[in-house]
């Protein structure tokens, strides 16, 4: 079964991965760090180092540990007052993390990061590099969304988004998401496996926001979304029950497994199709659609019908069906004034209306993710 199979060949082995803890897990009723849960994760990660398994934490709760510190009594709603509360719990957050884990001998290191962070192709790969240094330097590596000076409004979808493309851009075999449920559930029944994220696996994440997060169960799934159709698994479990790290790794029937897809994605088309936001959108006609997702074709001028937004040559555009779908991302060989000149065209027909043609394609194979499911 997927769900054995995952668990038995891939937890097991997993070398290294990506634990991500949300702020509720990590706080009590009264806001404040919860220095249990903190201590016992602190344990177990250090059981599965001495297992020789490298592990990332993305832990959130800068804002439920500035709530606690200044003794709010819900989460803020202004921009201004989260990133001020943020900013006042993330030097306790670390501290916090840092005292523990220094009793296990583990050393450790912050990084925060923002959504731009990820957008440029030269910042991701240089996220990408220092990780890596530090894990070979045997330093737990702490992420957080840099709430103080971030722009959106700390809506990255909470750290479970971070959590994903850094599982990603680690090639990570696992990304376990913890939190306050068991898993996903549907009707109340915690499903055991989920074999893949669609509309249908979304439909199970009602509106479950808490009082002290910004995800919830719907960021979870987009993040776990994420992770599998790039060739990697991921897991959902309840960041509270004994051992969970350990008992996962064990492959003990913990939580909800996602099943990775059978062919693993590039680091660049990783980058492409998930990390780089889209600067425009290309709509593209029935037989251009099915010749990207089921052919493994390059995007033509004469398969695209519209062009939107603004871009220039190199920037990454998203690609749309008839019915408005995304179906694939990639970067685009034209600037969007060229590309909308050209679009309908024959590539023999480019040169006559540039007066050049650089490029046959709109947008090559080599350079273009698709990202609807199968």
């Amino acid at each position: 079964m997927p769900g054995m199979h995952v668990r038995e060949n891939i937890l097991k082995d997993a070398e290294r991965i990506v634990v991500k803890v949300g702020t509720s897990a990590m706080t009590d009723e009264t806001g404040r760090l919860d220095e249990h849960v903190i201590r016992d994760l602190s344990a177990q990660i250090a059981e599965l180092r001495g297992q020789g398994r490298q592990i990332t934490l993305v832990a959130s709760g800068a804002v439920g540990a500035g709530m606690g510190e200044l003794d709010l009594p819900a989460r803020p709603k202004t921009l201004p007052m989260l990133q001020a509360v943020a900013a006042v719990g993330q030097s306790q957050l670390m501290r916090t993390f840092h005292d523990i884990l220094a009793t296990h001998g583990i050393r450790v290191a912050q990084v925060l990061l923002t959504r731009e962070d990820f957008e440029d192709r030269r910042r991701y790969l240089n996220i990408r590099n220092t990780l890596t240094t530090l894990l070979d330097a045997d330093v737990l590596p702490i992420l957080n969304e840099n709430d103080a000076v971030g722009t959106e409004e700390l809506s990255f979808g909470d750290n479970d988004i971070i959590a994903a493309h850094m599982t990603n851009l680690l090639a990570a075999d696992v990304l376990v998401l913890l939190t306050t449920t068991e898993g996903v559930l549907a009707e109340g029944k915690l499903l055991d496996v989920i074999e893949q994220v669609d509309e249908d696996t979304l439909t199970l994440a009602l509106a479950d926001k808490s009082r002290l997060g910004s995800g919830g169960m719907a960021t979870k799934l987009t993040a776990a979304g994420y992770v599998t159709r790039a060739g990697e698994a991921a897991v959902i479990a309840n960041a509270r029950a004994e051992s969970v790290l350990t008992r996962l790794v064990a492959g003990e029937t913990v939580g909800t497994v996602f099943v990775p897809a059978e062919q693993k994605l590039s680091s660049r088309r990783r980058w492409i199709g998930q990390a780089a936001r889209p600067r425009g959108t290309l709509a593209v006609d029935a037989g251009a659609a099915a010749a990207l997702v089921d052919r493994g074709k390059s995007l033509l001028p004469s398969g695209i019908v519209r062009v939107e937004g603004t871009f220039t040559q190199g920037d990454t555009v998203a690609i749309v069906d008839p019915q408005g779908r995304e179906i694939a991302r990639g970067l685009t060989n034209y600037a969007s004034d060229d590309l909308a000149s050209i679009i309908g065209k024959r590539s023999d027909e480019i040169a006559g209306v540039l007066g050049d043609k650089p490029y046959d394609e709109a947008i090559h194979r080599d350079n273009l993710t698709v990202t609807q499911l199968p």
